[in-house]
């Protein structure tokens, strides 16, 4: 598993090398520090890209926006979003927090009819996952 996850890595970063358009661009802050793949990112303010790569396949770019470090991460799956979150409108960032560490589990945009899911934390025998919900303000570029 953590060969196919550092293959998806390095085929996420070349995707996004190759990648010419940024297509939705929003910005959270996020106030815990959380994994997004295979790096563990800081709280505080994020932008998050999704990559147009010129075919079906969506590569995000999650950049911190002090440090300038970022990470490109592809979906593992498209699924429908949160309850609610259509009505409201709004994109939203959902984690997954066991055991005091959070990970990236979906993403939606605000304006597709699905979200995305990346890979979460593994569970243990009697663990249950906490999910957090951070919401994302659309760039006014877009």
């Amino acid at each position: 598993m953590k060969k196919l996850t550092t293959k998806l890595t390095i085929a996420a970063t070349v995707l996004v090398a190759a990648a010419s358009v940024a297509s939705a661009q929003m910005t959270a802050q996020i106030p815990f520090e959380f994994r997004v793949g295979n790096r563990v990112m800081a709280p505080g303010a994020y932008r998050v890209d999704s990559l147009e790569t010129g075919s079906d396949t969506k590569v995000f770019r999650i950049l911190d926006v002090h440090s300038h470090q970022s990470v490109a991460i592809l979906p593992q799956a498209r699924v429908d979003p949160q309850q609610g979150w259509r009505a409201e409108g709004n994109p939203k960032l959902l984690f997954a927090c066991t055991s005091g560490r959070c990970a990236l589990a979906q993403l939606w945009s605000g304006s597709e009819s699905y979200a995305y899911q990346f890979a979460g934390p593994k569970l243990g025998k009697d663990e249950e996952a906490v999910l957090r919900v951070i919401p994302m303000q659309r760039d006014k570029a877009e």
